[in-house]
């Protein structure tokens, strides 16, 4: 293990090996890496542990620096070890790289299947033993890292002190269907209300989408589309989404000597925030988080939007509507235009047709719950559906609610310190 110091704060690099089929212990493994964190002068202190599980699927743990945000006030009481989550990070990556390693895209889709949060549970078992003695730790889910908490409230509650939950309660029992059913309104409104707010916006959306439907052009090897164009809506269910949309979409054109042209300045700003080289496996297995029985997601967003017909862009363009964006949705089309994911386009294509997902919450199991359970669930939060959230916390005994719309999605890292205390007193009767 090697350690260091940023201001305020011993990190320690650890790094853990895990079964990548935990039904079958003796086979392969894999390694898990999580960055361990302390308060500087109490490194050598007895201290319960927290382990952070960042928002995805497909994200590795937040890079910190010192005690920003959340991390320094919980560092006034834990250890924190930030888990970068198979698959993610430094924890045996998976990628257009490293994929190719496993076989084709059949023998790359069955590696995938093991990346769900199941999976990512039984893990943190395994490293919570070896990094506790044995010790029931605190789990603090971000998003998707709320589902994993949830499935762990369902699998290994014995492993659990208590669980903090932000933006992340998920379904018990809906297909992915219903969850993108419910999430096309809840964009339609942010969309409405960034229009509102930046009614410029309107004919600028439009004159984008119709140029690069015209002109197609590509940057570093991204093929720009009014498709693409469309999915920086994934910005509006963040506190600052609005006003960085906006900003990038006023910057969109320039006068060249052959004409107006797009700016070099947009482009490279459309093709940052939709690129996928630094996450391509929340593409891949997005969907997935939500696979159960025999029923396929078959590209269920993209299925599901033909049922809102507002989002066609061309029609917008045809009419005089404006032009929609839409939010945390995968196509098939971002294996086309993506060149981190055009690779993995067959693989992708064999995960959405996948059947046979086992079930990853146990109700009764929930409803017999005695883990301290608190949950912030943000009004009207863009990614996670707060009716799902509300009738899932309803399930679990016990759970604290603390439904907010002070904050976004990502409250937990806007609100900070104020955020973990809420939740923390929470899950203590101190609310």
């Amino acid at each position: 293990m090697t350690s260091y110091r940023q201001p305020g704060v011993v990190l320690t690099d650890r790094r853990f090996t895990v079964p990548l089929d935990h039904s079958d212990p003796g086979g392969e493994q894999i390694e898990v890496y999580g960055r361990e964190a302390v308060a500087a002068g109490r490194a050598g202190e007895e201290l319960p542990w927290l382990v952070y599980l960042e928002g995805g699927p497909g994200f590795g743990a937040r890079r910190f620096t010192g005690t920003e945000a959340w991390l320094g006030r919980a560092l006034r009481e834990f250890r924190v070890l930030l888990l970068d989550q198979r698959g993610t990070g430094l924890s045996t990556p998976a990628n257009r790289q490293t994929l190719p390693l496993r076989g084709g895209p059949r023998e790359q889709a069955d590696h995938l299947a093991h990346f769900r949060s199941d999976a990512i549970v039984r893990d943190c078992e395994l490293i919570r033993r070896h990094v506790t003695g044995g010790a029931p730790w605190t789990v603090l889910g971000q998003s998707f890292g709320g589902f994993c908490a949830v499935r762990y409230l369902s699998s290994a509650p014995e492993g659990l002190a208590a669980v903090l939950i932000t933006g992340g309660l998920p379904s018990l029992d809906a297909h992915a269907d219903d969850v993108y059913r419910a999430a096309y309104p809840r964009i339609e409104r942010k969309v409405a209300a960034h229009y509102a707010r930046y009614p410029q916006d309107v004919d600028r959306a439009r004159a984008i989408a119709a140029y690069l439907a015209e002109h197609r052009p590509e940057s570093a090897g991204h093929r720009l589309t009014p498709e693409l164009f469309q999915s920086l809506g994934h910005m509006l269910g963040t506190g600052s989404g609005s006003h960085q949309l906006h900003y990038l979409l006023e910057n969109a054109f320039v006068r060249t000597p052959h004409g107006t042209e797009l700016s070099d300045t947009f482009q490279e700003g459309l093709r940052s925030a939709t690129s996928f080289a630094g996450h391509p496996l929340y593409a891949l297995v997005h969907e997935a988080i939500y696979g159960y029985g025999e029923r396929p997601t078959a590209w269920s967003a993209e299925r599901v939007r033909a049922e809102f017909p507002q989002f066609d862009a061309a029609a917008a363009l045809a009419g005089d509507g404006p032009v929609l964006f839409t939010g945390e949705t995968i196509h098939p089309w971002h294996f086309d235009v993506d060149p981190a994911l055009r690779p993995l386009r067959e693989t992708a294509e064999l995960l959405a047709q996948r059947t046979g997902w086992p079930a990853l919450y146990d109700p009764e199991r929930l409803a017999a719950n005695e883990v301290p359970v608190a949950a912030a669930v943000y009004h009207d939060d863009m990614y996670v559906d707060t009716e799902h959230s509300l009738r899932t916390a309803a399930a679990i005994r016990g759970l604290r609610t603390w439904v907010t719309n002070e904050y976004e999605h990502d409250g937990v890292r806007a609100g900070g310190p104020r955020v973990l205390d809420r939740l923390l007193a929470m899950v203590r009767d101190e609310a």
